[in-house]
C-alpha cells in the first residue's frame, strides 16, 4: 500500500514536472513594458483685474493652487515639466519645477508634433501645464480620440492622467480640490 502511494506520488510529480517544462517552453519571454505617464493640468487661477491683459500672472488663489499642485506631484518621480510660454502657466509649473529641480520646457500647442512628443518622453513621467482649451485638446491627441471638451473657465483643478503602455493609452480625469 505504501509502495503504491509512493509510485503514485512519483508519477504525479513526474507528470507535473513535464507539464511545467512544456508550459515554460510555450511561454513567450517578454521585455519590460514601455510605460510613459503624462499628467495634464490647466494653469491655476489668473489675475482678472485687467481684462485687456492677454498674459496675466496668477492671483493669490492661483499662487496657492500652484503650491498645492507641487504637493500633489511631490510623491511622483517626474522627469520633465512642460508649460506654454505664458505667465499663468509658467507660474503654475514653477513650484513643482523648483521642488523637483527640473527645468521647465516650453511648448507651443499650435505647432506640437504629438508623435515626436510621445517618443521624446517615452518611459518618462511628465507634467504638462496648459489652458482650458489646449489641455483637453492635447489629451485628446495623446489618446487619439476626441473624448474631452474644452474646460470651463472656472476649472483650475482638473488633472488628466494618460498612461501609455506599449503604445496603448488609458486615461482618467480627476478633480484635485
Amino acid at each position: 500500500m505504501r509502495m503504491t502511494k509512493l509510485i503514485i506520488a512519483i508519477a504525479f510529480c513526474s507528470i507535473a514536472a513535464v507539464a511545467c517544462n512544456e508550459t515554460t517552453k510555450d511561454m513567450e519571454i517578454t521585455e519590460d513594458p514601455v510605460i510613459s505617464t503624462f499628467y495634464f493640468i490647466r494653469h491655476a487661477e489668473k489675475d482678472r483685474t485687467d481684462p485687456e491683459n492677454r498674459d496675466p500672472e496668477l492671483n493669490q488663489d492661483g499662487l496657492n493652487r500652484a503650491i498645492k499642485w507641487a504637493e500633489v506631484f511631490d510623491p511622483i518621480d517626474l522627469d520633465a515639466v512642460y508649460s506654454t510660454n505664458y505667465e499663468r502657466t509658467s507660474m503654475t509649473a514653477a513650484p513643482t519645477s523648483v521642488k523637483k529641480d527640473i527645468p521647465i520646457k516650453y511648448y507651443d500647442p499650435a505647432s506640437l508634433d504629438i508623435e515626436a512628443f510621445k517618443n521624446s518622453n517615452e518611459r518618462l513621467n511628465v507634467l504638462v501645464v496648459g489652458h482650458s482649451n489646449t489641455t483637453p485638446d492635447f489629451v485628446n491627441k495623446m489618446l487619439g480620440v476626441d473624448k474631452y471638451q474644452p474646460m470651463d473657465d472656472s476649472d483650475n483643478s482638473s488633472l488628466f492622467v494618460i498612461r501609455i503602455i506599449n503604445g496603448e493609452a488609458t486615461d482618467i480625469r480627476l478633480q484635485i480640490d
